[in-house]
Order: structure tokens, then C-alpha cells, then sequence
């Protein structure tokens, strides 16, 4: 008989009750009304599964790869900021997870332990977040956006361009792979919760030395009053083109949610897509990101692999965003739910309660490896087949 959490809503349940709630807010919060937020977990309970039967899934392979990385699964850890208001060993602990489940982590421009410590801790393949600001406000944005993944999370470009340039060269030299660059937050998305908590901002070691991050809020939130004075909304493509100049990692870009933009992406030269609304923190009443996939996928048509954040709590989530063209997907705040748990046996957990679950569901829907998944294995609500009368 299991003696913890069965599934990802228990551990959030767990998790809601061993953190201080303004802690647990900021976790698990999202824009204004929150419509979004619920719809990215609520939308995939619109999308039915097609399974075949009398198929050999006595051997069932859920190995890939991403950019040429070896992963176990298709299961990512997004960039998650501020993990130390979770646990005490925050990102270290994370990372260390990630290595034992074979998978991929991003780390956030806002962890609380450095990329140097983060990459000492163990040997994982790690990309790293970057978000394009202004001046010293790239800490305000990262740590906004430490609800969502980690290869070594998103990058943060600031105008002062020296600051992005030190994170990249710091990046390579201690081995990440890959930037993800996070385009969606031209301004800080309303988050309510975060506002009446007057949320503080813990300290942000990546930028120790190189920027000022000290902001007086006089209302709301700090990282509001931190975002108000230092986002810069003049961010564009071209900043893409010069992140390309400067450095010779692969470049991805997080936050895509139309065709349009996709293909934008893919003109600019970026090595991947992942689609996003920010964990549903950025502006309300967007549309879950699993009924956006199969309009990027089809605008990128394979130029480039497409992941898919936000709403993933099952295995058959995976699965459908496998059949709707993703090539992987990125779990932010159940990760920092099992951190808050359990610690690194917390996240590890959650990781493979994901991996099982989307095994479990590869056989019984007849498909033995991820190559067999299409997208005639999904039927979303307005599909269904009427009855022959």
C-alpha cells in the first residue's frame, strides 16, 4: 500500500500545507481572474484518447532525445526560480533529481544558488534561462517566471548587455548546453495573490556582483514594484539575432503561442520552441497552451522541435501533447511541489510518477515506443464521431 502521494495533485495538497502561504501563493498563482490557469490543466480533459488494441507493448521505450541530449522520457524540468523558499537545498536538490531520473533541467536566471553551484552538484545536461530587460531589472523577470522549467533555465537579456553577455560566458564555461530565452513579459503580469502578500523577493546569487537588486516597494508586491522599474518593453527579435551573435550555444525561445509567431522563430534562426503563456502568470484569458500546440506545430512543420508548458499533472497529458506534435514537455510547478514535499526524493518522485504514468498509458493505448504516438491517438471534444443512425 503506497505511503505518500499517489498522484500530482496530492502533492500539491502536501505541498500547500508545508509552505507558508504567501510562499504557496506565489507557487501556484497566476494572472487576475486565473482563467488560464485553470484552463491549462482543465484543457486537457477536452482531449479523449484513441487507443489500438492486440499490438506487442511487451517492451515499452519512452527514451528520446532533444538537440542531440539523451533523455530517458520526454519529461523536462522547466525553469523554476526561488527554489529555496521551497526547500533549503532549492535547486541543488532539483538538479541533483533530474541527473538520478535522466532527464533534462533548465535553471532559472532566478535560483537562489548559482549556475557554478548548480553545475558542481551533479552531471546532468542542464540549458539555462535568459529573459531579455533593461538595465538591473533582468532579477525582477527571471524570478517571475521560476514557476515554469530548467535545461539551464531561461536566460534574461538586459540592455545592459554586458550583464547578458557575463551570464552566457559563465554558462558555457561551467557547461550548459542550451539558453532558453523567455519573450512573454514585456511588462510583469497582474498576480493579485502576490500583491496582497506584499511577496518578497529572495536573494538572486546569479547576479551577486554584477547588478544592484534592491527596490522599496510603496504598495503591492516587491517583485511588482521591481518589475515597474526595470522591465523593458522594447524587447524584439532583433535581440535574438544579437544573443546568436554572441554565443554559440543553441538558442530557444519560451512564450510562443501562435503560428505567426512561430514561424517568426523559426526565421530568426532559434534551435527549438517551446510553447507557453507563462504558467498562466502573464496576461489572463490567453488559451491553454495544449489547444495552441497544434496550430505551432503545423506553422513550424519539423523546422525546429516544439515543447509544450503548462497544465502537464498526468501522464496521459504527455501523451496527448506527444500526439499533438510536442517533442517533449517542460513541469514547473509540480516540481517545486515534490521539492516542497520531499526535497530531491520529492522531485525525483514527481518526475517518475510522470514517467510511469505516461508508460502505463503508451501500453495500454498500444504503442510501444514514442515514434508509434500520432495524432490519431487523440480526439478533442468537438471531433467526436456522431453515431451512425
Amino acid at each position: 500500500m503506497e505511503d505518500g502521494p499517489v498522484n500530482l495533485r496530492e502533492f500539491q495538497e502536501l505541498a500547500k500545507r508545508n509552505l507558508p502561504k504567501m510562499y504557496y501563493d506565489y507557487f501556484s498563482g497566476g494572472a487576475e481572474d486565473q482563467f488560464t490557469l485553470r484552463e491549462n490543466v482543465e484543457a486537457f480533459q477536452r482531449i479523449m484518447l484513441r487507443p489500438r488494441i492486440l499490438v506487442d507493448v511487451s517492451k515499452i521505450d519512452m527514451s528520446t532525445t532533444l538537440l542531440g541530449y539523451n533523455m530517458s522520457s520526454p519529461i523536462l524540468v522547466a525553469p523554476t526560480g526561488s527554489q529555496q523558499l521551497a526547500h533549503p537545498q532549492g535547486e541543488l536538490a532539483t538538479a541533483r533529481a533530474a541527473a538520478a531520473c535522466n532527464t533534462i533541467m533548465v535553471l532559472s536566471f532566478a535560483s537562489n544558488y548559482s549556475l557554478e553551484d548548480v553545475a558542481s552538484t551533479c552531471s546532468a545536461v542542464r540549458f539555462y534561462q535568459l529573459y531579455v530587460r533593461s538595465g538591473f531589472d533582468a532579477f525582477c523577470l527571471c524570478f517571475h517566471c521560476f514557476i515554469t522549467c530548467s535545461f539551464e533555465q531561461f536566460l534574461q537579456v538586459f540592455k545592459r548587455r554586458d550583464v547578458s553577455a557575463a551570464l552566457l560566458q559563465r554558462a558555457e564555461r561551467n557547461g550548459y548546453k542550451a539558453i532558453v530565452v523567455t519573450v512573454d513579459t514585456p511588462r510583469l503580469g497582474r498576480r493579485e495573490a502576490d500583491i496582497k502578500n506584499k511577496m518578497i523577493m529572495p536573494r538572486n546569487s546569479n547576479l551577486e556582483g554584477l547588478i544592484s537588486v534592491d527596490v522599496n516597494p510603496t504598495g503591492g508586491s516587491k517583485l511588482e514594484a521591481f518589475a515597474s522599474e526595470t522591465l523593458d518593453p522594447s524587447l524584439s527579435w532583433k535581440d535574438i539575432e544579437w544573443l546568436k551573435s554572441i554565443t554559440k550555444l543553441p538558442i530557444m525561445v519560451k512564450g510562443i503561442i501562435t503560428a505567426e509567431d512561430a514561424r517568426k522563430a523559426v526565421d530568426a534562426g532559434v534551435s527549438g520552441i517551446v510553447v507557453s503563456n507563462h504558467g498562466a502568470r502573464q496576461l489572463d484569458y490567453t488559451p491553454p497552451t495544449i489547444s495552441v500546440l497544434d496550430e505551432v506545430v503545423k506553422a513550424v512543420s519539423g523546422a525546429v522541435p516544439v515543447l509544450l508548458d503548462g497544465g502537464v499533472r498526468r501522464g496521459t497529458d504527455v501523451f496527448k501533447a506527444l500526439a499533438l506534435g510536442a517533442k517533449a514537455v517542460m513541469i514547473g510547478r509540480p516540481v517545486v511541489y515534490g521539492l516542497a514535499v520531499k526535497g530531491e526524493h520529492g522531485v525525483r518522485s514527481v518526475i517518475k510518477m510522470l514517467q510511469n504514468e505516461l508508460e502505463l498509458t503508451m501500453a495500454l493505448a498500444g504503442c510501444p515506443t514514442l515514434r508509434d504516438i500520432t495524432r490519431n491517438h487523440v480526439m478533442i471534444n468537438y471531433e467526436r464521431p456522431r453515431s451512425p443512425l
